[in-house]
């Protein structure tokens, strides 16, 4: 059996959520600032990347971090291409945790038109695609954010996603396609509905064995996705946190059975670099055990 297809059988069939470690350039001092770490930490870009590096690795390590709890992990390009206790990453987090690594591949969003925001153009991505397949990377995740309830809009804003994807399965990899609702959105639900709608119609028009996942905000209507995790071409439908709080976050999840957690700032929620080892990993736990219940509804 290849990797590619443990990897595969484990997203598939094993309980848990995928943690979202792939803050880039522009979202890093955030996450670093909620860590407690202020810009007097590092000098310049290339710093700031080894302290984001040194903050993951810290969560990676962890022994609260495995596959008994978390099926995936999303990586930054940044962090694939670096190692944790001498190995790459992505194969750290598979032959030592148990864990399928993903890479976030977009460059970031392009300006609000329509009430959404596409992905900005990305002419290095077959080349990215190659190298994160030779380094045992399973799927990738792009997002796009979705902010008024316009047809127009949200139609290209799936059509994208969907023109990406296809060029990520065939260069041999699971695309996660992440058409983020945001959470203030006047209209959330009619959003969502016609998300929905657009997102069924592209998955109608895949081959039987082009499999994708999605990454969607949590419905403001419980189980609104469910004839999506149903669907025949869909692995996995995950959900992004996009704001809430843990707490609320868990909640609203545990409403919607069959979706599982990928959270980022959700997860990272209550960690600092000043904690000692034990008070961070005892941290970590929990917030993992409280997201891990949550997605096993």
């Amino acid at each position: 059996m290849s990797n590619f297809d443990k990897q595969l059988a484990k997203i598939k069939n094993d309980k848990g959520f995928i943690a979202a470690l792939d803050q880039s350039g522009g979202s890093t001092p955030k996450a670093l600032k909620l860590y407690g770490l202020g810009e007097d930490a590092y000098k310049n870009e290339q710093e700031m990347f080894d302290v984001v590096h040194k903050m993951r690795s810290r969560m990676i390590t962890s022994p609260a971090f495995s596959g008994k709890r978390l099926i995936g992990a999303i990586l930054f390009e940044n962090t694939m291409d670096r190692d944790i206790d001498g190995k790459p990453t992505p194969t750290y987090l598979w032959n030592v945790k148990g864990v399928v690594p993903f890479l976030k591949i977009d460059k970031g969003l392009a300006d609000e038109k329509d009430g959404v925001q596409l992905m900005k153009p990305n002419p290095g991505l077959d080349a990215l695609l190659k190298r994160a397949k030779t380094k045992d990377v399973f799927g990738t995740k792009m997002r796009s954010v979705i902010k008024q309830a316009n047809k127009a809009g949200i139609d290209a804003v799936v059509k994208q996603q969907f023109e990406v994807g296809k060029q990520i399965l065939a260069a041999g990899l699971v695309p996660i396609i992440e058409p983020e609702v945001d959470i203030k959105t006047p209209n959330k639900a009619g959003a969502e509905e016609l998300l929905k709608a657009a997102i069924t119609k592209e998955l109608a028009a895949l081959k039987p064995d082009q499999k994708v996942m999605l990454k969607l905000t949590i419905p403001d209507k419980d189980d609104f996705y469910q004839d999506l995790i149903t669907n025949k071409n869909v692995l996995r439908v995950v959900a992004l946190s996009g704001g809430y709080t843990r707490d609320d976050a868990n909640k609203r999840l545990a409403r919607n059975h069959g979706m599982t957690a990928s959270f980022s700032r959700a997860l990272a929620e209550g960690l600092t670099a000043q904690q000692s080892d034990k008070q961070f990993n005892d941290a970590l736990d929990k917030s993992i055990e409280s997201i891990y219940q949550a997605s096993i509804t």
